[in-house]
């Protein structure tokens, strides 16, 4: 959304600043948002299978003229969308439109739509925002089993100390833009500085 005015973001040697959106996904990387983004109206199944989008095999001759290749390639892209969501257990919700899901699931299908794109790396922008506490005990666990049944890199930006503490094996502490801290999160819990930054008060 921001160009950088230094520095670079690079993946596998190669810099994504300035790339298109479109390409980045291709390249590798998925996010979610911190205000879950779905196609409200479409159904659950087809927000995954826009998920594929990025790789589809067909040309754009072939869906603008319904082709065999297009017509099979559709199939192909539903049958993993379906996948996901019972991966997900949201299979049962397939033809319910996006909106209808609980807030917790809702967060679960924008995941199983980043996953679609089979990134290696996923980007969780506060994935535990307006969720209770049931639905972050669902999270935490989500997170976790999605890194070991996909074997993603995860990065999380996250204010809540629980899901932080919870399931990073190395954090990054921020304060107005200055990097304060870096390292486990035992090593994280006792630093002065994060201490000073976000209680107020210096360590004893």
């Amino acid at each position: 959304m921001y160009r950088p005015t230094r520095g670079r973001i690079r993946l596998d040697g190669k810099d994504l600043v300035g790339i298109q959106s479109c390409d980045i996904v291709s390249m590798g990387i998925a996010r979610t948002f911190q205000t879950i983004r779905l196609f409200r109206e479409l159904s659950v199944l087809d927000n995954v299978r826009i998920g594929h989008f990025s790789q589809a095999r067909y040309s754009v001759g072939a869906a603008l003229f319904r082709s065999g290749p297009f017509r099979r390639e559709e199939e192909r892209v539903r049958e993993k969308a379906y996948e996901l969501l019972e991966t997900f257990n949201l299979a049962r919700y397939a033809s319910s439109p996006a909106k209808a899901l609980p807030y917790g699931e809702q967060r679960r299908l924008e995941i199983a739509r980043a996953l679609a794109s089979h990134p290696k790396i996923l980007l969780l922008d506060e994935p535990a925002a307006g969720m209770n506490p049931n639905e972050i005990d669902r999270l935490l666990e989500t997170i976790a089993w999605l890194k070991d049944r996909f074997g993603l890199t995860i990065l999380l930006i996250e204010h809540q100390m629980r899901v932080v503490m919870g399931i990073c094996e190395r954090i990054l502490v921020l304060d107005f833009g200055e990097t304060i801290a870096e390292g486990t999160p035992d090593e994280i819990r006792t630093n002065p500085r994060v201490l000073e930054a976000y209680l107020g008060k210096e360590a004893s």
